[in-house]
C-alpha cells in the first residue's frame, strides 16, 4: 500500500510551548503554505483520504480539495496530557525528566508515549492495508509521520526525529 502523508502548515504557537492534541491556530501564512502543499501533492486518485480531526489538518485537507476527508482519531498528534500548551521550561512535573530519559516508552503526564502513538498509527495503517486499499492520502502531524516512517521501516526512530517532516511536508511511504 502506498501512503501519502501531509503535515499541516505552520502553527501560531510561541516557540518552546508544548502542544500536541490541542487544537491550535495556524499562522497567517496559511494560504501561501497551503498553495505550495496542493502543488506538491501527487496526482489522484486515492482509494481513501483521511485527516486528523484537528482543525489544522482539516483546514489543509479542505484547501487541497478534500473537504469530506474521513476524520480519523488514529491520525491525531501525540497526547502530551497535563503538559499541553505549557512552556517546556515551566513544566515542573518530575515525570518530565523520566519522559526525556525514555520518551520512547514513558508516557507523558496524563498522555501517551511515543511507542503508544506508533501502536495506534501502525494499527490503523494495518487495517487499511488488510482492507485492500492500495493508495491513501493522510493529512496529519509531524509525530504521526515519524511513527509511520518507522512502521514502514524507512528509517530508525532516531532518524525520524533528527529529520522531521517540515510544516507542509509531503512524505510518500510503502507499506
Amino acid at each position: 500500500m502506498e501512503a501519502v502523508l501531509v503535515r499541516h502548515t505552520s502553527v501560531d504557537v510561541p516557540p518552546g510551548v508544548c502542544y500536541g492534541r490541542t487544537d491550535v491556530p495556524l499562522k497567517a501564512t496559511f494560504p501561501q503554505e497551503a498553495t505550495a502543499v496542493a502543488a506538491a501533492l501527487p496526482t489522484p486518485p486515492f482509494d481513501a483520504v483521511y485527516t486528523s480531526p484537528l482543525s489544522r489538518c482539516e483546514r489543509l485537507a479542505a484547501f487541497c480539495g478534500w473537504p469530506d476527508a474521513v476524520r480519523e482519531s488514529s491520525l491525531l498528534e501525540m497526547d502530551f496530557g497535563a503538559w499541553e500548551m505549557r512552556p517546556w521550561t515551566a513544566i515542573s512535573d518530575p515525570r518530565l525528566k523520566v519522559w526525556f530519559a525514555d520518551w520512547m516508552y514513558a508516557p507523558t503526564a496524563g498522555g501517551e508515549s511515543f511507542d503508544g502513538m506508533c501502536g495506534r498509527v501502525g494499527s490503523f495503517i494495518g487495517r487499511l492495508k488488510a482492507a485492500g486499499l492500495s493508495r491513501v492520502l493522510f493529512f496529519t502531524h509531524g509525530g504521526v509521520i515519524a511513527c509511520a516512517r518507522t512502521v514502514a521501516g524507512s528509517c530508525s526512530v532516531e532518524q525520524a526525529f533528527a529529520e522531521p517532516a517540515p510544516y507542509g511536508g509531503v512524505v510518500t511511504l510503502q507499506f
